[in-house]
């Protein structure tokens, strides 16, 4: 068995290596001879000015900020059990969901998947008053658990003392703000997030994401008119939803317009004059922002009307090219004839660059629809309240994906919406879309929503939301998928599922011998662990056996599991069980290996 002591180092003191590495690689004096942040160079390096004062700026503050900062990087004790029975083409799917904490999972999933996600969406609960998100007492103790490790201050434990149980904004974000971090990190270069939310945190949300995408990252607010009926009841009747949109590097998409575009639906399009080219809109031909050679007098032909840009606008092209628009009847003057000049759009040109979207959605269903929608795929059972529409998730997945074959995320997975929306798309333009949802078993109150509490025990289900999220997917998939046959169409519907359990502990029993706590209950649970912890593969990649429960092949890595006797070629990284009952110098004599090529796992 290997030394735990000597092998791992912990994951925390190798993340801040790292980015103590990336400092000095931006600029070796701002690490001082003992490996340490110089705060003094890096002011003057900066400019007194551009660094901020303690406690002095604009920024959110709350309490408990400092730890939930800390807390993205602090490695978790938990890791994936597979759970083959509940999952649907184990072996061939893409598609992945992960029941438990979605803290956990974003600590488990960021060492293989950093920076491969294209597209996040996320639906948190909302801090309303309701009891639904108050901090279980096993949250309570692992937070307890990290305050006496890192010997934090009083202020950080009065803090925990008062903050869990009640409803406050602070406790709120404390739970959202690690989880919004992690996420980032597994947003790909071009990759985008969408976050449902409404009013009770959507100013602390806005600023949350400022802070840890950058301000500059914002791509906007999408309203959507989320409810049509109206509560007699209430001052003012709240019918709309906001959809926060952050890039990971929003220049991304400034440089490259085709992206983040819906498609052209040929609404306002004619052809007045019959144009051989087919229908048109007229585009206005004046532009903000004022550009020398864009500043001249056009004439309209009809009436002799001079016009002139606007003060501080510009005509949107130069006089020599407007001239070549004019010869090419692309330049109209209003219906009449007699207005100021606008340029002719053609829809076929429009289709193929796609549609600017705007900050208000009242045409992609409700929540009533989404209720309606899940009721019918549960044969009529009221199995979940208030789920977004699967239309509202596609319109968000045609802006985040224009690849038509990224991971999308949803770390609060509730029914499943996210995955039937990543299925119905993939149908519909032959994508190659993957799903990853994460849903913590959350228990069902079998008094307030009895329908789903009773659907779960006559179908022998773990009362829990969870299992509603996962038999949902199952029945929109079974359904997309003879939707898609009868078109001729192959769609990825599967899915593995993995449930969290507790990490094997390493304790020294009364002989003082170190022996495993705990352990994995197959070999599967050992392979899926060791690839989630190497950062060299996905949960989805193909697997070749080499030797049965020994030595697995995931890329161009090898896996070992045990003790396995015979040659390993050509491997570029060999990854070892550390729980596993090998004598590490004795197995790399036999087999040979270069010990940097090794890398032992926990």
């Amino acid at each position: 068995m290997s030394n735990k002591s000597k092998e791992q180092k912990a994951n925390y003191e190798e993340l801040v290596k790292q980015r103590m590495e990336q400092i000095r690689s931006l600029s070796p004096e701002l690490v001082n001879s003992d490996g340490l942040l110089d705060v003094a160079v890096l002011k003057e390096w900066l400019g007194e000015k551009n660094v901020a004062p303690l406690n002095q700026g604009y920024q959110l503050n709350f309490a408990g900020k400092g730890l939930a900062r800390l807390n993205a990087d602090i490695p978790t004790d938990k890791e994936l059990k597979v759970e083959g029975k509940q999952s649907k083409d184990f072996d061939t799917t893409q598609n992945v969901i992960i029941r438990g904490d979605n803290l956990d999972v974003l600590k488990i999933l960021r060492k293989s998947y950093e920076g491969k996600v294209k597209m996040i969406y996320i639906d948190p609960p909302y801090n309303t008053g309701s009891a639904n998100f108050v901090y279980n007492d096993s949250f309570k103790e692992s937070e307890e658990g990290l305050i006496e490790k890192y010997e934090l201050p009083d202020d950080v434990i009065n803090f925990f003392d008062n903050v869990f149980g009640t409803l406050n904004h602070s406790s709120w974000l404390f739970a959202m703000y690690p989880r919004l971090k992690l996420a980032r990190d597994l947003l790909t270069k071009d990759g985008i997030m969408f976050i449902s939310i409404d009013d009770n945190e959507q100013a602390n949300l806005k600023m949350v994401c400022d802070e840890i995408f950058g301000e500059e990252n914002c791509i906007g607010t999408i309203v959507w008119n989320s409810t049509k009926s109206v509560t007699s009841t209430a001052l003012i009747s709240v019918g709309h939803n906001y959809n926060l949109i952050y890039a990971r590097d929003k220049n991304y998409f400034i440089g490259n317009r085709k992206h983040f575009r819906l498609p052209e639906d040929g609404n306002g399009f004619s052809n007045p004059d019959n144009d051989p080219r087919g229908p048109w809109k007229a585009d206005p031909f004046q532009v903000g922002g004022w550009r020398p050679n864009q500043q001249y007098t056009i004439v309209n032909p009809n009436t002799g009307t001079e016009y002139r840009p606007n003060t501080g606008s510009s005509w949107k092209n130069d006089y020599d090219k407007f001239q070549e628009l004019m010869r090419d009847n692309r330049i109209v003057f209003g219906v009449s004839g007699e207005a100021g000049p606008q340029r002719k759009r053609f829809l076929d040109e429009a289709k193929s660059r796609g549609k600017v979207t705007t900050t208000w959605w009242d045409d992609v269903g409700t929540t009533a629809n989404g209720t309606t929608h899940v009721k019918n795929l549960f044969d009529n059972i009221a199995v979940f309240s208030n789920p977004k529409p699967v239309s509202l998730i596609e319109q968000f997945i045609q802006l985040g994906d224009h690849t038509r074959e990224g991971i999308i995320l949803d770390f609060f997975g509730g029914s499943g919406t996210t995955a039937e929306a990543v299925m119905e798309f993939n149908k519909n333009d032959g994508g190659k879309r993957k799903f990853i949802l994460v849903q913590w078993d959350e228990n069902i109150d079998p008094k307030e929503n009895k329908s789903a509490y009773d659907f779960c025990m006559e179908n022998n289900l773990a009362p829990v939301i969870s299992s509603i999220c996962i038999e949902r997917v199952h029945r929109a998939g079974k359904k997309i998928k003879q939707k898609a046959e009868m078109l001729g169409k192959e769609i990825d519907t599967g899915y593995k599922v993995f449930s969290l359990t507790e990490q094997p502990k390493r304790v020294t029993d009364e002989n003082k011998q170190l022996r495993i706590a705990g352990g994995r209950e197959t070999y599967l649970d050992t392979l899926y662990n060791m690839i989630a912890a190497s950062g060299q593969a996905l949960l989805t990649d193909f697997i070749e056996e080499i030797e049965p429960n020994l030595l697995y092949k995931v890329n161009n890595a090898y896996y070992v599991s045990g003790k396995y006797k015979g040659d390993i070629k050509d491997a570029g990284m060999v990854f070892v069980d550390g729980y596993s009952d090998i004598s590490l110098e004795r197995w790399l004599n036999m087999v040979g290996l270069d010990r940097k090529n090794i890398k032992i796992l926990y």
